[in-house]
């Protein structure tokens, strides 16, 4: 795999920065999840494969030790408040010092410096305050976030990982290792350039939701079946929107397509979709080049035909649907560690010290002092 013999160490968090160590994980990094003593109380669901190593870095022994491993890693994601590692003494002018090599990836909302650097935050605060959010919604409602999937996952984890990978490319030129200042509200900017950059194309210019793009066009939108299901539409090239008037025989004229009344249009098209199951109009569609498409549960995209050929999803170890890795490498392809369960706490704390030439007396003693927290016997 592209990332075999690399050593990642991760701190724990929340979403962003176990979805940055899945991505390299699942690529061939060797991943150590660094846990609290005391377990979260939310399960990290993006753990797989990785291993658990618990310590108490209120510690001095504690801290010993994740200097100890970072100095024989190649990687530190790390996904506090700016000035927290600096207070346990772990900063990056410290671990970079042991390891000059380091790869040190900060992963947070509002980066390292700035106005919000220190102040608290979720996903919809990092996409509001990168201009996103503002573009986001249906016609006369409030901007609707997207779940929290463009900051936490695609500006959060997947750019930290980009950088990450970015940066120890580049380190086997200069051998030096760097840090990396990751922040949600600049890779959600980052993400959404096109958006940014496109503004003065005619897609766009009205309030949100009444663009070709965001729900305004009759022609690129949603359309509610006769089961309560869905079907997509995104016939925008005259030669997909007259496969579109064609199939469903709409006397419209392709030349109609971008000054006809889009309410009236998009009324025109509920009736008609209303009429079909979303089985039925798949069907339809299927062998149509018209950029029409069902909306698929998460059951049915793994089950689809094209999506099974594929091999786009798999099961994880709880028989729950997982997407497989993306993007997909001919020599060095990633491997999906969904069906793996995730570590349990302090699951390789011994195995991990042990890693480390700690003696199996004085992993007794840490434990017993709790400066770590030893679950079980495991291989590292």
């Amino acid at each position: 795999m592209a990332l075999k013999g690399i050593k990642v160490v991760e701190m724990l968090g929340l979403a962003p920065g176990p979805f940055c160590g899945m991505l390299l994980a699942e690529f061939g990094a060797t991943v150590v999840i660094v846990d609290k003593i005391e377990p979260l109380m939310i399960e990290d669901v993006l753990g797989n494969g990785k291993r658990n190593l618990a310590l108490n870095l209120k510690s001095p022994k504690g801290v010993k030790i994740l200097r100890e491993l970072v100095r024989k890693s190649d990687v530190l994601i790390e996904p506090f408040r700016p000035g927290v590692m600096e207070k346990l003494g772990l900063g990056p002018n410290i671990l970079m010092a042991d390891n000059p090599r380091l790869i040190y990836a900060r992963l947070t909302g509002y980066g390292q410096y700035g106005e919000f650097h220190k102040k608290g935050g979720h996903d919809i605060n990092y996409v509001s305050l990168s201009g996103l959010l503002s573009m986001l919604g249906r016609k006369n409602l409030n901007p609707m976030p997207p779940i929290n999937y463009a900051a936490d996952f695609a500006g959060g984890g997947m750019l930290c990982a980009m950088g990450i990978a970015m940066a120890l490319f580049e380190r086997s030129s200069s051998n030096k290792g760097q840090i990396i200042d990751s922040s949600m509200v600049e890779g959600t900017a980052y993400t959404s350039s096109w958006i940014f950059r496109s503004q003065k194309l005619p897609i766009w210019g009205k309030d949100a939701g009444e663009n070709i793009l965001d729900g305004g066009a009759h022609f690129y939108n949603t359309y509610k079946t006769k089961d309560g299901e869905y079907m997509a539409v995104g016939s925008i090239e005259p030669k997909f929107y007259a496969e579109l008037l064609s199939t469903l025989n709409i006397k419209n004229s392709v030349n109609d397509q971008f000054i006809s009344d889009p309410e009236s249009q998009k009324e025109m098209l509920s009736n008609l979709f209303i009429t079909r199951t979303k089985a039925e109009w798949d069907k339809i569609f299927e062998q149509v080049d018209a950029c029409v498409t069902p909306v698929l549960t998460t059951e049915e995209a793994a089950a689809y035909p094209h999506n099974k050929t594929r091999g786009s999803f798999t099961v994880s170890y709880d028989g729950k649907i997982a997407p497989t890795p993306a993007p997909r490498l001919s020599r060095t392809p990633a491997s999906s560690l969904a069906s793996q369960r995730p570590p349990r706490h302090g699951e390789h704390t011994e195995a991990v010290l042990s890693y480390l030439n700690y003696s199996p007396a004085e992993i007794a003693k840490l434990n017993k002092e709790g400066a770590v927290y030893v679950e079980a016997k495991s291989n590292l």
